[in-house]
């Protein structure tokens, strides 16, 4: 623009004024002009344009002024810099308006639109594509969808876009591109919608305007073959391009964008064939614009010919049609009359139209077609759950206001899109605002605008408007364009803003539109407006070949779409939220820094540019309601407030006037919303420093506080160790001395005192014995010799001397008498302590003798030798000595925790004043003191008793057993003293009696060892709690016993114990431990005999003779059992076994397959009795039989006690040929029984068909009496015997013999022996059932109190003492039986027994039912069920009888089974709780129907009175309302049924959410129906669904949509309560295990949730399921992999995944199910001692891909999303588990910061294994002595030290030389070379080698490289194929065959990338016009996500290196 002076009037200048300061240097948002005038407006826009800034605001609106140059404002930096950004806080920038975009659109959950208006040339294209580049680039995504979108363009622009005289690219069709973004605000698609695209340009360019730029650039840039292939040669050879007369556009390369447009095409998924076949259409329309007509004549009429050309026939050609049918089609048109179809010859004129008109109408469809193929691809399906809409922008590029010189209808259309856009604007900013303020009561001046509504209403609106006349005159065949503009000027001359042209001719009208008038020509309005084809050329479209051509026309198009997609536009962009972009052109001449006023003036006019900063500037375009105000900007609320929205804005806005109260929204000012949202962040920002702060200080203040505990313990450990390294050891050792001394003394002290006070008191004891025996002797003596004396004196008055003499010599002879006899008695002690040492050894005689020497003459040597072997064992004992010290359970430990008083663990031969541990009942106490003198006596420290002490009080032992008949031991109270006589007290008895605590006169006595035995464990089984006393006292004996016999003995007596008893909880660590280090001989032993004894439970007898005899070798017992075919079985036994085991035992023996009822029994001379087959001790039978043996006054080892195997009772199912051992057992008991009279029947017919099957089965058809003699004696009893005669009986046996139905038969002895057997279990079922006494509780009324049970296979039977029954139940009528007080329910109601061995009783009779029930195929139906809408399911009335269908289609252990309902024969699904299966082989009778319905109410679970134990669990019914769950329908399944059980489990499906908040939306409660459906472990289904596909289905819609995930957890907790099915429940708390590592429920949930986990305590999962739901912060996005599936199945809580390394190592790793990513890499890293996890990560390999995992996401989320893409590829048939192989890799991924030697483990690990692949394959660029060097390293690496392997070096050679450099040399010569390496490198171990390997390569630049080989096909100065290195520098492009990078592109150049399946695509420089290398490869995915991982490094250490400056 040229300078100019104007000078002003002398009269004027006193009306000038100063210009305003903000029109000085301009402002960047217009609303602050101070001089709100036109031309301060425009003086604004100019200053900016001179400095080169195009955008100005409007408040929210944008000015953007069209540069016609390229400005360095587009690039990635621009893009990172507005982003996130508030509008105003930047200079204006379209890029802000995108933002903000983005930014409102997730803020407000609100689509958003951009409406971008303007003049053609004002830059609208650009604006839009910078727009979506920008959307594309904070999408962050580099997805390939992206790109497809922001390519779109180029192919949109090739075929609308051409050259005007204004624009060198302009828009010839409108478009409205909608990008879709999900909930996390990428995008995931778009929509394009096309208006009006200018097809008259196909065929007429105005001057100096070209065609359509797709047919230059094929031109220019098409291959030649494919050139000469549609016969195109240059522009200038075709009448379409020249018209215009310009064949070129400056500035733009029509080749490069050809190649661009096809790269573009190949993005957007156009395969080349599609793409062929396009061009081939467009060369198809050239070629027809060349075909010419020639006039003619004919029939009078005017006609034309094609003229001949070589156009034509390519034309007919490329469409793929005969010559002659298109000759006709465009030089004739068809009619369709009433009758006929007339053709009629067209004039060349005509035939050039229609020509045309083809060639429009083919271009057109074709355009539209392209843009349904884009939208194809760029559309995709919405990712996101159902519930959420996805959000959009919407980007409005639409054809500018036109005003040519000659318009037509094509203007006419424009400038209408035009008027509704400048109404749409109108609209939003001055009527909708305007009247907003009106409706909310603000105060407010209307301000004045131009509205263009009166326009709107002239062309479309109003009735018989301009457009409407069209359409109707169109629709007249005769109608014409000047019949049209008649009509016009008819209707609307009177109207202001229509004008008729005034001129005598023309066809010409004029409309005043908000731009300015337009005149248009009228000429071809009507043809355009019709847009038909003739039926001429319909017919050849239809006949042609060409399948494009046909599938483009195969659409009807509409006449008046443009209209309607016009309404349809302007309808959805009211519904968005609008932003606006007002593109201004400087000037015409597209000449940067040119600025023509009167064109901005003009464009500011009509745009109403004053009126919109006028009302921006006093109006409040920012409105919130209060709601939404308070909840964003709350914080921004100082203290609390009555009318806190007001109280926010006085804070914060202190203009009153910037912003009003209304009465539901507060309005704020246009850039106040910015200020606010700056404001809450900056004071978010403050409290989240304040937050961090005191995190950061309890983190610091922790860490400090742990450190300073750290360093004064150091402190201290530092100087109590300088200190102790001055002699403070030497000083430490002395006072340890000196206390260990002090303490021995005194020790000895006390031990002296002890012994002194010990001694003294045992002497003073002795002495006064001794004394008082002294003092009586001599009493006597003297009173004696006082006696003799006087006698003596008197007799001396009176014998003689000789007399006196006699009588002194026989005084002497009575003295050595006296002491002859004293010496005699002294002996005879001596001689009986002697027996009673020598009793003791034989009783012991089986232990190790300790005496040597008795082997005869040791060998030489043999001392040394000896004493060496002591040494060694002395050494051993010493050794074990200190282990057991140091044992945690050693039995001094016990010792000093437990013994009361002085008590020690060590052996004395002393009595106890009190037991060892502490007692509370007196009795135990006087029975450990019993027990204590026993043991003392067993093991022979203390001597037996001379001879027994007379007492009468008789034995209790034998007074016991003489009443035990069947009977336990444990009946008594007390071993020792019988139970009427009072207990004695400690305290009564004192220090000097001579009878220990607890000795009676009844132990008093000598006694036999097993004698013993039976009071030492009589007393353990008796009384419970004297248990562990028992063992402590063995111990304590045991402990420090010097004396051999009295060791061995202990031990002996302990082992006894251990099988007899076990220890209590307390003492068995300790007791185990102690056998542990015991003696070698019985360590083993004693330890098996204990596990034995806690396995099998402690025994209720004594032990037997057999058990104390088989100590000697500690070997088991070895028994016969005696089968009934006269075999004997030999078992082994110990003192646990039991009759199962034995049972089991003789079982594998015979290989008897049909066990059931098969019992042990126990027999002694004439008696019997069952022993089970269950946990019954053997020996406490056999302990049993012998006391009975000593009762009857016999010896116990002579117990003719026997073992038998027999058949007790049979099953009602029982089946004979099942197994053939188990009938011949059977069989040969029954004819055994008969013999013996076991069996008895009231027929003797019966008695002789037995023995005549017999017969048959022994003997077969042989007959004679001499036999038959035989079986008789063999099977008949001597009582029949003897009442019959033999021969009679014989006779009788012969003659059914011979009679009988076998003899002639071959039938086989085994179904002969199956009918004996039979037989028996039908006639004699009392002889084969078990007997249980019971006592009726409460109950119907039954004939006595006190009867036996007998149960058998026919039922439950009650017997008096007489043996007949007087209740007969059969299965079916027992509805139900339990336990603790046995509860027999029937019809006749519950029978509350006391039964004697109850639990097995209760097992036996549930046992047969439930066998029965599984083996029958009956039930009864107890409920209505009517299920006509679902087939699966069965539906019957109540009493139906139903008969089960056992095809394995449904699990009865699901709840469900199959079966056919008799009366509707019908088959379906049943669930078990609505039927009652029937405990019967045959069909019930209607007795047993109508019982079972009219009882279907008695629950078969446990009685409330019966119950054992029912704990109290929360569960989720308790707090209905307070979770807001429904309340519960009336009425539940079948007709009259009670209310719906909704908190309890059950097996119907529901109908309805639990929830009442999901009540109301059909499709969550139909989602939540079918959860519940899947939850259901036993609902029938169609199809076998695995675990994985239900998990699927259970927690994919919850994981979607978080509305459903409480549903869930109260679904499962519901299914939980109540539910008594164990693997339900399994299943339930397995789904409940995942559900809590998937999401949490809400906070109203949470708590309830809590308290049911809680209350489970029992459960083992509950604590898992608490601490993952407290764990869970931030939901799963996907449900459960199978790695989580298959590890709760195996019921571990515990999650493993193998993790694979690069040197072909791998380990397993634990995973949670809440663990992300980067913190399964810095386990790893840690794991493995990596010096850092930075630039690691994990990849996942498929047998396609390898792909890296995302850091961010949970580890089996993102496992899944990479493994499900190959899953879905894959072709399986239905519910048919397909499981994806992968493996889990940890490799380096960023090369940065990698130094070799710096981290060698990380080195030889990484580095080395993922480096050498890239070298191998070629490509480094090496150097050759470099390459030599490296193959020796790796020749090393290969080999290590092993020489030989020179010679296969030619065969290793691709294991140590780059791929491509192998040729260069000879093998001979690289082996050479090689060697000589090799040696250099001697003396290097392979790690050193490999680490210099890596040092090696580091210095290369392509080190730490990742290479991919592509092939590139935008680049022509490129290779065709070419090799991208990624490092941390950047991308660079490689020559594959030189290694010479081409280029290299930093990180901070490259604007975008994106990837598919195929391709990759790179942008470098500015978003406009950037470089783009679009590359063929199927690794595009690596190459995004390596790009990406390397950005985000650059990112992140961007604000962490700042914040370390």
């Amino acid at each position: 623009m040229v300078s100019q002076e104007h000078y002003i009037p002398e009269g004027e200048k006193a009306i000038l004024k100063p210009m305003h300061p903000t029109s000085v240097e301009g402002v960047d948002d217009m609303i602050r002009l101070g001089d709100l005038s036109e031309a301060g407006l425009l003086r604004n826009l100019l200053v900016r344009h001179k400095q080169s800034i195009i955008y100005t605001y409007i408040g929210s609106v944008l000015v953007a002024m069209n540069p016609y140059q390229m400005l360095p404002i587009y690039t990635a930096d621009q893009v990172h810099l507005y982003h996130e950004r508030k509008l105003g806080e930047l200079p204006p920038h379209i890029f802000a308006i995108a933002d903000s975009c983005y930014f409102n659109m997730r803020r407000n959950k609100r689509n958003q639109c951009c409406i971008i208006s303007g003049e053609s040339g004002a830059g609208k294209t650009e604006s839009t594509k910078l727009i979506l580049q920008f959307l594309a680039a904070v999408s962050g995504q580099h997805s390939w969808i992206e790109q497809q979108i922001i390519h779109a363009n180029p192919v949109l622009e090739a075929f609308g876009n051409a050259k005007t005289i204004r624009n060198d690219n302009s828009s010839r069709f409108g478009k409205y591109v909608e990008v879709y973004f999900n909930k996390e605000g990428i995008i995931e698609g778009a929509h394009m919608e096309q208006y009006l695209l200018e097809k008259s340009r196909v065929c007429h360019q105005a001057p100096h305007e070209r065609n359509y730029h797709i047919f230059y650039c094929m031109l220019s840039g098409m291959q030649s073959d494919h050139k000469k292939t549609l016969s195109l040669g240059d522009a200038s050879q075709f009448k379409y391009l020249t018209e215009g007369d310009c064949l070129t556009c400056d500035g733009r390369d029509d080749a490069d964008e050809f190649g661009r447009i096809r790269a573009a095409l190949k993005i957007l998924t156009f395969s080349d064939r599609d793409c062929w076949e396009i061009f081939k259409l467009l060369a198809a329309i050239l070629h027809m614009g060349n075909i010419d007509f020639q006039s003619t004549t004919m029939n009078n009429m005017d006609s034309c010919d094609v003229l001949s050309s070589n156009h034509f026939s390519v034309t007919a050609k490329l469409l793929e049609v005969g010559d002659a049918a298109l000759d006709k089609s465009l030089t004739h048109r068809s009619f369709m009359t009433n009758r006929e179809i007339v053709t009629k010859p067209l004039s060349s004129e005509q035939a050039t139209s229609t020509r045309d008109t083809f060639a429009k109408a083919m271009y057109g469809r074709l355009f539209v077609w392209m843009f349904t193929k884009v939208n194809s691809a760029i559309h995709k399906p919405q990712t996101d759950e159902p519930s959420y809409t996805r959000k959009s922008i919407g980007l409005l590029d639409i054809f500018g206001f036109e005003n040519f010189p000659q318009n037509s209808f094509e203007q006419l259309c424009i400038n209408y899109a035009n008027e509704h856009l400048q109404q749409f604007f109108v609209r939003h900013i001055f009527k909708l605002e305007q009247d907003e303020y009106s409706k909310e009561g603000i105060s407010w001046k209307r301000i004045a605008f131009s509205d263009n509504q009166k326009t709107l209403d002239l062309l479309a609106i109003k009735p018989l408007n301009i457009l409407a006349l069209i359409d109707e005159e169109s629709t007249f065949p005769k109608g014409t364009d000047a019949t049209m503009l008649n009509k016009m000027n008819t209707e609307h001359s009177g109207n202001k803003l229509y004008m008729s042209f005034k001129g005598n001719h023309g066809m010409s009208f004029g409309v005043k539109h908000f731009a300015g008038t337009v005149y248009y020509d009228c000429e071809g309005f009507l043809e355009k407006n019709r847009d038909a084809l003739s039926m001429d050329i319909l017919g050849v479209i239809q006949k042609s070949s060409n399948k494009l051509l046909k599938l483009i026309f195969e659409k009807e198009m509409n006449t008046n779409s443009f209209r309607q997609s016009l309404d349809s536009l302007m309808k959805a962009l009211a519904l968005c939220q609008p932003f606006f972009i007002r593109c201004f052109k400087p000037n015409d001449k597209k000449m940067p820094m040119v600025f023509d006023r009167n064109l901005c003036m003009q464009q500011l006019r009509y745009s109403g540019m004053l009126d919109t900063i006028k009302i921006r500037k006093l109006g409040y375009p920012i409105r919130h309601t209060f709601k939404d105000f308070l909840q964003r900007y709350r914080v921004l609320l100082k203290s609390p407030a009555a009318n806190c929205c007001a109280a926010i804005c006085r804070a914060m806005i202190k203009d009153k006037e910037d912003w009003k109260i209304g009465k539901n929204k507060i309005f704020l000012r246009d850039h106040h919303d910015s200020f606010l949202e700056l404001e809450r962040e900056q004071e978010l920002y403050k409290k989240a420093l304040i937050i961090q702060r005191v995190m950061i200080a309890h983190k610091d203040r922790s860490n400090f506080v742990k450190k300073r505990r750290a360093a004064l313990v150091l402190q201290k450990n530092w100087r109590g160790h300088r200190d102790r390294r001055q002699g403070f050891a030497r000083l430490q050792a002395k006072v340890r001395s000196r206390q260990l001394h002090t303490e021995y003394m005194r020790r000895r002290a006390a031990a002296i005192t002890l012994q002194t006070q010990t001694r003294g008191y045992l002497a003073r004891k002795d002495l006064k014995r001794k004394k008082d025996a002294v003092i009586l002797l001599q009493t006597q003596t003297r009173g004696l010799l006082a006696r003799k004396t006087l006698k003596r004196m008197k007799t001396d008055a009176f014998l003689t001397a000789q007399e006196k003499e006699a009588q002194e010599r026989i005084a002497l002879e009575l003295q050595q008498r006296l002491e002859e006899l004293l010496k005699k008695n002294e002996e005879a002690a001596k001689s009986q302590k002697k027996d009673e040492e020598d009793t003791v050894e034989n009783i012991f005689g089986f232990l190790p003798s300790a005496v040597g020497g008795q082997e005869g003459p040791a060998p030489e040597g043999f001392e040394v030798r000896k004493e060496r072997e002591k040494e060694k064992e002395k050494e051993k004992e010493r050794e074990r000595e200190r282990e057991r010290e140091n044992d945690e359970f050693s039995f001094s430990k016990f010792a000093s925790l437990h013994f009361q008083g002085s008590s020690t663990h060590s052996y004395i031969q002393q009595r106890l004043r009190q037991p060892l541990l502490h007692h509370e009942d007196e009795g135990d106490t006087l029975a450990c003191l019993t027990v204590w003198w026993i043991i003392l006596r067993f093991m022979g420290d203390l001597p037996e008793p001379k001879q027994e002490r007379v007492s009468a009080i008789a034995d209790p032992i034998q007074m016991n057993l003489g009443q035990r008949q069947a009977r336990r031991l444990s009946s008594l109270v007390g071993l020792d003293q019988p139970e009427e006589q009072p207990k004695p007290k400690m305290q009564a008895v004192q220090e000097e009696e001579d009878v220990l605590f607890g000795e009676r006169a009844t132990y008093d006595r000598p006694m036999t060892p097993l004698e013993k035995l039976h009071i030492i464990v009589g007393y353990a089984i008796v009384r419970h709690d004297i248990r562990d006393e028992i063992y402590c006292q063995i111990l304590k004996q045991l402990t420090d016993n010097k004396n051999h016999k009295s060791t061995n003995r202990g031990w002996t007596l302990l082992s006894i114990c251990l099988g007899i008893f076990p220890p209590t909880d307390r003492l068995t660590k300790y007791l185990q431990s102690f056998i542990r280090y015991g003696p070698s001989e019985y360590s083993s032993y004693c330890a098996e005999r204990l596990q034995r004894t806690l396995a099998n439970g402690e025994r209720s007898e004594p032990p037997c003779w057999v058990e104390l005899q088989v100590g000697k070798n500690k070997k088991p017992i070895s028994v016969a059992v005696g089968l009934m075919d006269g075999r004997s079985i030999s078992v082994t036994l110990d003192s646990a076994s039991s009759s199962a085991e034995v049972c089991s035992a003789i079982i594998q023996k015979i290989k008897l397959q049909d066990t059931y009822g098969f019992s042990l029994y126990a027999a002694m001379y004439e008696k019997i009795w069952s022993l089970g087959s269950g946990s019954q001790h053997v020996l406490d039978a056999v302990s049993m039989c012998e006391q009975e043996e000593k009762r009857q006054g016999k010896e116990e080892q002579h117990a003719p006690w026997r073992l038998y195997f027999r058949k007790e009772i049979f099953t009602p199912w029982h089946d004979c040929s099942s197994d053939q051992v188990s009938t011949d057992l059977i069989y040969k008991q029954i004819i055994h029984g008969l013999k013996s009279g076991d069996y008895q029947s009231d027929k003797e017919d019966d008695y002789v068909q037995l023995a005549a099957k017999h017969y048959y089965v022994q003997h077969g058809s042989e007959s004679s009496m001499e036999t038959t003699n035989k079986i008789v004696r063999e099977c008949m009893s001597m009582t029949l015997i003897e009442n019959k005669s033999v021969a009679k009986l014989v006779q009788m046996v012969h003659s059914a013999h011979t009679q009988g139905p076998y003899i002639n038969s071959t039938k086989p002895a085994f179904e002969v022996k199956a009918e004996i057997v039979q037989y028996a279990q039908e006639k004699w079922p009392v002889y084969f059932s078990r007997l249980y006494e019971a006592e009726i509780i409460s109950g119907p009324s039954v004939p006595q109190d006190q009867f036996v049970v007998v149960v058998n296979w026919k039922g439950v039977f009650f017997q008096d003492v007489t043996e007949a029954a007087f209740m007969q139940l059969s299965y079916p009528e027992v509805s139900g039986i339990e336990m603790r007080i046995v509860c027999l329910m029937t019809p006749k109601g519950m029978y509350e027994l006391k039964v004697v061995k109850g639990k097995d009783f209760v097992e036996l009779v549930n046992m047969f039912i439930s066998g029965l029930k599984e083996r029958s195929q009956y039930a009864v139906a107890i409920q209505d069920l009517s299920r006509q809408e679902d087939p699966t399911l069965l539906s019957y009335r109540r009493g139906d009888v139903l008969y089960i269908i056992k095809d394995g289609e449904y699990s009865s252990e699901e709840g469900w089974i199959k079966a056919r309902n008799e009366r509707t024969n019908q088959t379906g699904a049943i669930s078990l709780d609505a039927i009652r299966i029937l405990p019967m082989l045959t069909r019930p009778t209607e007795e047993t129907l109508v019982t079972h319905v009219q009882f279907a109410h008695i629950p078969s679970g446990i009685n409330d009175n019966c119950s054992v134990l029912i704990t109290c669990q929360y569960s989720c019914h308790l707090v209905p309302l307070s979770i807001g769950l429904r309340e519960p329908k009336e009425g539940g399944r079948g007709k009259g049924g009670a209310k719906e059980r909704l908190w309890a489990n059950s097996k119907e499906p529901l109908k309805q959410p639990l929830l009442r908040s999901l009540q109301g939306n059909s499709e969550i409660c139909h989602l939540a129906s079918d959860c519940f459906t899947d939850i259901l472990p036993d609902y029938p289904v169609k199809h076998v669904r695995t675990p994985i596909d239900l998990t699927n289905q259970i927690f994919g819609p919850a994981t979607a949509r978080v509305e459903l995930r409480d549903e869930i957890y109260c679904q499962i907790m519901k299914q939980m309560t109540n539910n008594n099915h164990g693997l339900s429940m399994e299943r339930g708390w397995q789904l409940l295990w995942l559900c809590c590592g998937l999401f949490p429920p809400s906070q109203l949930l949470l708590r309830h949730a809590q308290r049911f986990l809680e209350s489970r305590t029992r459960e083992p999962l509950a604590s898992t399921c608490l601490q993952r739901m407290q764990a869970i912060i931030e939901g799963r996005k996907l449900p459960p992999h199978q790695v989580e599936v298959d590890a709760i199945q195996n019921n571990s809580t515990q999650i493993f995944h193998k993790v694979h390394f690069p040197n072909d190592t791998s380990e397993i790793f634990e995973v949670t199910s809440t663990m992300r990513i980067k913190d399964l890499c810095r386990n790893i890293a840690k794991d493995l001692r990596l010096s850092s996890s930075d630039g690691y990560s994990l990849f996942v390999k498929t047998s396609t891909k390898v792909v890296s995992m995302d850091s961010k996401e949970y580890f089996f989320d993102n496992l899944r999303q990479l493994t499900d893409v190959v899953k879905k590829g894959k072709k399986v048939k239905e519910a048919t588990p397909t499981i994806v192989p992968y493996l889990v890799l940890f490799m380096r991924k960023l090369w940065f910061n990698v130094i070799p030697g710096k981290d060698i483990t990380a080195d030889l690990a990484f580095h080395f294994p993922q480096e050498l692949p890239k070298y191998l394959r070629g490509y480094h660029n090496v150097a050759k002595e470099d390459m030599i060097s490296l193959a020796g390293l790796l020749f090393r690496i290969q080999v290590e030290t092993d020489k030989s392997q020179f010679v296969m070096i030619p065969r290793m050679l691709k294991d140590l030389v780059p791929a491509d450099q192998q040729r260069i040399m000879t093998p001979d010569d690289w082996k050479k070379h090689i060697i000589n390496a090799y040696n250099k490198q001697a003396g290097i171990t392979v790690d050193e080698a490999k680490l210099q390997f890596l040092k090696t390569i580091s210095q290369w630049p392509t080190f730490g490289c990742v290479f991919f080989e592509v092939k590139q096909t935008s680049e022509k100065s490129y290779p065709s194929v070419i090799t991208l290195s990624i490092s941390k520098q950047g991308v660079s492009i490689i020559n594959p065959k030189t290694k010479e990078v081409l280029v290299m592109h930093l990180f901070s150049k490259i604007t975008s990338w994106s990837s598919g399946n195929t391709y990759f695509h790179l942008t470098i420089g500015n978003l406009v016009q950037g470089n783009t290398l679009l590359c063929e490869t199927s690794v595009g995915y690596r190459i995004s996500d390596l790009l990406s991982s390397y950005k985000d490094m650059y990112l992140n250490e961007i604000p962490r290196s700042s914040k370390i400056q």
